[in-house]
């Protein structure tokens, strides 16, 4: 039985939840007076016909009587318990949902038997979303403005091009996606103010925690507060060099999680007025010449999860850790640990115009003597190098003759097939 709450009075959301069983069981809809009489309702149903009761957009129940949350730790203690039906609260807020159905001062506390922590499609889902034809750069295009949710991914129209698809379903005021973090801010947040700035600020290429003070004013102690709770409610990301604790680097950089999130904030929040008055100018002038730096970013995502991809099918690897790495200047896209055979992967991606050639090879062996891995008293760093270049518009003629075995080069068709669902591929050699 799903049920679909709405943000209407509680008298009204709670006929329609009776409304709704009757309508379920095939029964005559019965004068109720509030929750409690609801749910006891619900629970007569169940005693003798097992179901899966899916309560939907939890917080508006929640939001219009705070109560709510009692009334189910009633029922299930009293009767959801004794049948062998189950009951799921889920909802988009992710603050009110931790508060009221996951906090330790909510009713419902201790009483779950499990969670989903729902997550965006991984870029391989994504494509399988989105049309049949559209090849793997276009795909690469369009998840780097949509990102992973679902809702994002359908507003774009597959069948026309990349360029109209922004225009009218991102940048147009009308369009459902052109307020739509402004509506998620403020379901999540009383003051969202000072978190458009931060995000803001994130996007456009402030990613570390003073960089972040330095673009927005605000000090240090206060943003630490400000970054913990958008990394509560998943809109951005923690990141530390992979060879470095999580818990104990004070190298950390921040950056949006959502793709979607990330190119409004990049382009469309910072240039709200001008958008409106002349999109179309916005776009060429603004828009569309920075396009191919910010969807880089996404394409080393997706390398990455090609890196994955592979090492779970054995055509690369074992690594224990994949991630990025960086110190200082240095910076590599895509590394992977394998601390029992001492082996590291080491992987830089290209989404530039041109085939890589032996500049990039060069580049990736210079930084590779930068990194550092364990123990300082390690006399030697590493046994096995491995080197992997992904590019979008392959290689020049000879790099393969030039490089040695323990090099691997992927281009767009080896990535097509190691994220087909398949997997039909693993990489050039």
């Amino acid at each position: 039985m799903y049920f679909l709450a709405a943000q209407e009075a509680e008298q009204r959301q709670r006929e329609t939840f009776v409304e709704r069983i009757a309508e379920r069981f095939d029964d005559r809809v019965p004068r109720i007076d509030g929750w409690d009489d609801a749910f006891d309702y619900l629970g007569e149903q169940l005693s003798a016909d097992p179901f899966v009761v899916v309560l939907d957009e939890f917080p508006s129940l929640v939001a219009a009587n705070d109560s709510l949350p009692s009334y189910v730790q009633s029922f299930v203690d009293q009767q959801l318990r004794e049948t062998d039906s189950m009951l799921v609260c889920c909802g988009s807020s992710v603050s009110t949902m931790e508060s009221e159905v996951l906090g330790h001062e909510s009713p419902l506390y201790g009483r779950r038997t499990g969670q989903i922590d729902l997550q965006p499609f991984s870029f391989r889902q994504a494509r399988a979303a989105i049309a049949d034809d559209n090849d793997i750069e276009d795909a690469v295009r369009s998840v780097a403005i949509t990102g992973g949710t679902p809702m994002y991914l359908t507003r774009f129209d597959y069948s026309r091009s990349l360029t109209e698809n922004v225009r009218e379903a991102v940048l147009s005021p009308t369009a459902v996606l052109y307020s739509e973090p402004e509506f998620l801010l403020r379901t999540e947040l009383r003051n969202p103010a000072r978190y458009v700035s931060i995000l803001e600020a994130i996007a456009t290429g402030h990613t570390t925690p003073n960089e972040v003070s330095g673009a927005t004013g605000i000090d240090p102690g206060p943003l630490s507060k400000y970054l913990g709770t958008l990394r509560r409610l998943g809109l951005v990301a923690r990141e530390v060099p992979v060879t470095a604790s999580r818990t104990q680097s004070k190298r950390s950089r921040y950056r949006i999680a959502d793709e979607f999130l990330r190119f409004w904030f990049r382009y469309v929040e910072p240039d709200r007025s001008s958008i409106e008055e002349a999109t179309d100018v916005v776009y060429e002038g603004t828009i569309e010449p920075d396009l191919p730096h910010h969807v880089a970013t996404t394409f080393e995502d997706v390398c990455e999860e090609a890196v994955r991809a592979s090492i779970r099918r054995g055509a690369l690897g074992p690594y224990s850790a994949v991630g990025r790495w960086w110190d200082g200047e240095n910076e590599i896209d895509v590394v992977g640990l394998a601390p029992t055979d001492d082996r590291i992967l080491l992987a830089e991606c290209e989404w530039t115009s041109q085939p890589v050639g032996h500049a990039l090879a060069d580049r990736l062996r210079e930084n590779a003597e930068h990194v550092r891995w364990g123990p300082d008293a390690r006399a030697e760093r590493y046994a096995v190098f491995c080197y992997a270049i992904f590019s979008k518009r392959g290689f020049v003629a000879g790099l393969a003759d030039d490089l040695g075995d323990d090099w691997r080069r992927f281009d767009l068709d080896d990535l097509d097939g190691i994220l087909a669902p398949d997997g039909r591929n693993a990489g050039s050699a």
